[in-house]
């Protein structure tokens, strides 16, 4: 197989394979927080802070992590560097860590998090494996802070917190709710996949090749990938 060059490893997560909307990973959290700008490049820097350092860790650590604890070993890293996070937020930004909340420590179990360790950086070098982390964490920083302006401008008329259209515009409440996130989110997808022509619908369907709970999980087939 060609090897990708450091270029194409670090922009692969802004549009080719975004965690968010192509990948469809950690929805959840996507959600939850993206009511509000800042809550969504809050949330983004701390995954590309825990998604950087556990890449680095883990493929720096591969050739001594026993295959069958690998995973266990994986979330003791990554649990290390949410920890690390976690007490910044609390100690240094109160406010951010009441708007998060809980999703900050349930980065542990993310699927971006995890899915990178196992299908990229378990099996590439230091570098290499630093800036997937990295175009990994910035894709997902980009697609969540896009869908929280367009929530927050539409539901309340600012953008981070700034009025726009407050008082032009009576603001949409309904777009900081759950149905407002599922609404903007399924826009966004759709429009990327305008855009791209449908070629990113082949690349959700085999998302979950780098899963650690892949073969646990009934969605995944012996030929790899998710039903339709």
């Amino acid at each position: 197989m060609e090897k990708k060059s450091k270029l194409s490893i670090f922009t692969n997560g802004f549009i080719k394979e975004n965690p968010i909307l192509v990948l469809v990973l950690g929805t959840c959290p996507t959600l939850a927080v993206s009511t509000q700008a800042v809550n969504g490049i809050g949330m983004g820097l701390a995954v590309v802070f825990v998604l950087t350092c556990s890449n680095i860790l883990i493929s720096a650590l591969k050739k001594i992590i026993p295959d069958n604890v690998r995973i266990p070993c994986y979330i003791v890293v990554i649990a290390t560097f949410v920890t690390i996070v976690q007490l910044v937020i609390k100690g240094f930004l109160p406010a951010l860590d009441k708007a998060l909340g809980l999703y900050i420590p349930l980065i542990v179990v993310n699927c971006i998090i995890l899915g990178r360790a196992e299908a990229f950086a378990n099996k590439n070098s230091v570098i290499d494996s630093a800036l997937d982390g990295l175009g990994m964490g910035f894709g997902y920083t980009i697609a969540l802070t896009i869908m929280a302006c367009i929530r927050e401008l539409l539901g309340t008329g600012t953008i981070f917190g700034i009025a726009v259209t407050a008082n032009v515009i009576t603001p949409f409440g309904i777009m900081v709710l759950a149905p407002g996130g599922f609404f903007t989110f399924g826009c966004l997808i759709a429009l990327v996949n305008y855009i791209s022509k449908g070629k990113v619908e082949e690349k959700r369907k085999n998302r979950c090749l780098g899963c650690p709970g892949a073969a646990a999980c009934n969605m995944f087939e012996e030929e790899g990938g998710c039903e339709e």
